[in-house]
């Protein structure tokens, strides 16, 4: 056997016969993870199944864990400003200190809770809003001939080749007092003085429901596309109108779409922060913002990392309910 052979896993591919592989393991990190994969017996389908797995654990895990143990620590006004899990005693041994002020201080203080509600309600009605639009614009793709299928495709999908900063920047233009709306509306004689959008709850919604309409108009897409014909065309043998056959047929088997488009909406929605601070009032407090005035502007890390593991349960269970209602969904289908 050749020496190649006995060479760890990354360094093997990086010594194979395709450009690109062999330019990927030039990315020394990501040449170090294939070959701890390869001494661990991970090569082949078990690598590639393996590597989603540690990538998430990296940047999803060992954050939280971070995030999680700043939430038990202690406010200080120091560098970092929060205490040590482990203290050491005036014994020379290690003792673990946790303190449950945090979460206690979120259950006490009753801005925590409306801003949690207020989330919740946004995040919802914003899906739903979105539901309400992207349904027909999905069902109009599934049923386009099949040449024009990926052009509408492409225009929903067209927003994401621009910044998302610039797209919500965009709305302020859009809705300002002095903004085109207003100009156009007064040009056209339609109002006298302009129309107050910024700033308001109004613009909020806006801006969540243009950002995020594609995530609820490509799951009813696939969903769609798929759904076949013949039942509708059963249906319409047998003499059931067209809004008949489509609330006994079309809705029910496209409800796997409805739900994975409204979690894709709901659950960013709700820790939105960039849309409700540049957009929204004073009085628009949604859980992301207070989230970033704790960790920036109060310094109150331990209590900041409490409002995010709360959050992140709140989202856990919302997943765990959305798996279970797309179980039973694909079940009667």
């Amino acid at each position: 056997m050749s020496r190649v052979g006995y060479l760890p896993l990354g360094d093997r591919l990086a010594k194979g016969s395709e450009p690109l592989v062999r330019a990927l393991m030039r990315i020394a990190p990501l040449r170090w993870i294939l070959n701890l994969f390869g001494a661990l017996g991970l090569a082949g389908q078990r690598g590639v199944i393996a590597l989603p797995y540690a990538w998430l654990a990296l940047f999803f895990l060992v954050p939280f864990l971070i995030v999680l143990k700043i939430s038990f620590a202690e406010q200080l006004i120091a560098q970092p400003p929060y205490s040590s899990l482990i203290e050491r005693t005036a014994e020379g041994g290690l003792t673990l200190k946790l303190h449950l002020s945090n979460y206690r201080f979120l259950l006490e203080d009753a801005l925590y809770f409306k801003t949690y509600l207020r989330s919740v309600e946004v995040a919802f009605f914003s899906a739903l809003i979105c539901l309400i639009i992207g349904y027909p614009m999905a069902y109009a793709m599934a049923r386009a001939p099949s040449a024009w299928r990926n052009v509408l495709l492409m225009l929903v999908v067209l927003p994401f080749w621009t910044s998302f900063l610039l797209r919500v920047y965009a709305w302020i233009g859009l809705l300002n007092n002095n903004g085109v709306i207003n100009n156009v509306l007064i040009a056209l004689g339609l109002i006298d003085s302009p129309i107050v959008m910024m700033r308001t709850n109004f613009a909020v919604y806006v801006g969540i429901v243009y950002s995020y309409l594609p995530f609820m108009i490509l799951p009813l897409y696939a969903t769609l596309e798929k759904l076949d014909d013949t039942l509708l065309e059963a249906a319409a043998d047998l003499g059931s109108r067209p809004w008949k056959a489509f609330l006994a047929i079309t809705l029910p088997l496209s409800a796997p779409g409805i739900i994975a488009g409204f979690s894709l909406v709901f659950i960013p929605a709700l820790g939105e922060f960039v849309i409700p601070d540049l957009l929204g009032g004073t009085d628009t407090l949604m859980i992301g913002k207070v989230l970033w005035e704790e960790f920036f502007a109060n310094r109150a890390w331990p209590v900041a990392s409490a409002v995010a593991i709360a959050m992140l349960s709140l989202v856990v269970v919302i997943m765990v309910l959305q798996g279970w209602l797309q179980r039973r969904s694909e079940a009667s289908a």
